[in-house]
């Protein structure tokens, strides 16, 4: 029976993973709960269980008693405990090992399904993937293999209940370690990763190693490993861009291929002002703002984006030596503001009625000039149009948290009045 005992030991630790200390402590308590069963409340008693021979033995105040034969209650008291200790331990085993895994990414099978959620089996236990942690993408019958990040593990009293997600950003800087050794082996970093989840992500990389490219190492050769995880995500855009410790290169970078013209930044704010080409300010938003909203989320910052040529109307007659009759030439031929002046060449404004040669470049020169005046004084009025709404967001989020403590505050009771005895 001795060596027994120890061989089912030790089937049990192979099996579920329970270190054999543990059941060997579960056992004792057990055969302690049926010595007393047969032998009564007995104080100063334990039972040891040699742990090289698997030999049982009864000590009462230090002295080794007569065993004697357990009662058939005094059996099935030491099989219950038995069985309880070990599903605790097991419970306890799943639990650390999970929760040491937590951002890690894990492997299952869609087991069934509970309302909206995903139940996995994931071998030794089930996880639960919850609605709002799955893709908008994806779709799962039961028996189809999933592989998900590890979001949170907590011991409820069914157990460890341990939650996956399909939707974390976690989960794509997992897959692109497990396709991309040069992550592994520390030479390439992933710094940031933005992501709305079945549909577009960006992550942001930075090498160690000057020969290595940080982003040809994320999208391999002929882009077969960012491909691979685009395949796991069901087809979900990656936008991988070089990171950067200076923050108008690593804004830049964010919002690439865009071309940024100019970037003003709000310290205070957090919050970052950037101008584009007009023919490139729809795609550098996005759809919905999408681009722009997971820039601003990898970078960390709040990003405005604005088209780099501002409205301009500087009428004609503003123009040094442009006077009614000039100006009235001038929109005869076309040229119905001095923006349209400054996109134009010395040439074409030489053929206008009244300017001659000289009198054309000089006024190129002007209107030029005077449209980047107008501009910087534009970009920086919008600059500071961008700080001053940066201002009264943080002043409303500052009132409205001023308001949640004010209702969470503890209110004063008034005094209890005690009961008062017949007597007083």
């Amino acid at each position: 029976m001795n060596g027994e005992l120890l061989n089912i030991l030790e089937n049990i630790e192979r099996e579920k993973g329970i270190n054999r200390e543990v059941l060997l402590q579960a056992v004792e308590s057990a055969l302690l709960s049926a010595t007393r069963k047969t032998y009564g409340q007995t104080e100063n008693i334990e039972v040891v269980i040699d742990r090289s021979s698997g030999a049982i033995k009864i000590v009462q105040d230090g002295k080794e008693i007569k065993k004697g034969e357990f009662g058939r209650i005094a059996a099935q008291t030491a099989k219950q405990v038995i069985i309880q200790k070990i599903r605790e331990a097991e419970r306890e085993s799943i639990f650390g090992e999970y929760q040491k895994r937590t951002g890690e990414l894990v492997s299952g099978t869609v087991h069934r399904f509970e309302k909206r959620s995903l139940i996995v089996d994931l071998g030794r236990t089930e996880a639960i993937v919850p609605p709002q942690e799955q893709s908008p993408r994806e779709r799962y019958s039961q028996g189809d293999r999933i592989r998900a990040c590890v979001l949170e593990v907590s011991m409820t009293n069914r157990g460890p209940q341990i939650v996956l997600s399909r939707t974390n950003p976690m989960l794509v800087k997992k897959l692109f370690e497990m396709e991309v050794p040069e992550i592994t082996e520390g030479i390439v970093h992933i710094k940031a990763v933005s992501r709305d989840a079945g549909d577009r992500a960006k992550i942001a990389v930075i090498s160690t190693d000057e020969k290595v490219d940080a982003v040809g190492a994320c999208v391999g050769m002929r882009g077969q490993r960012v491909k691979n995880v685009v395949r796991e995500l069901r087809g979900e855009r990656i936008d991988i861009v070089r990171f950067s410790d200076d923050l108008r290169t690593f804004v830049t970078n964010s919002l690439s291929p865009a071309e940024v013209s100019d970037i003003r930044i709000d310290r205070e704010g957090k919050r970052v002002t950037v101008q584009v080409k007009d023919d490139q300010l729809a795609g550098v938003i996005g759809k919905k703002g999408q681009n722009v909203r997971l820039a601003s989320r990898l970078v960390g910052w709040e990003i405005d984006v604005y088209g780099s040529k501002p409205k301009l109307d500087i009428p004609l007659t503003d123009l040094e030596g442009v006077g009614p009759k000039t100006a009235a030439a001038l929109e005869a031929a076309g040229f119905k503001s001095v923006v349209d002046i400054a996109d134009s060449s010395a040439e074409a404004l030489s053929k206008v009625k009244g300017i001659s040669g000289k009198g054309a470049e000089k006024m190129l020169k002007a209107a030029q000039k005077a449209v980047q005046e107008a501009g910087e004084k534009a970009r920086t009025a919008l600059f500071e149009a961008a700080m001053e709404k940066a201002s009264k967001e943080r002043a409303r989020e500052e009132k409205k948290d001023q308001g949640e403590k004010a209702e969470t505050a503890p209110e004063t009771s008034p005094p209890t009045a005690e009961p008062q005895g017949e007597g007083s």
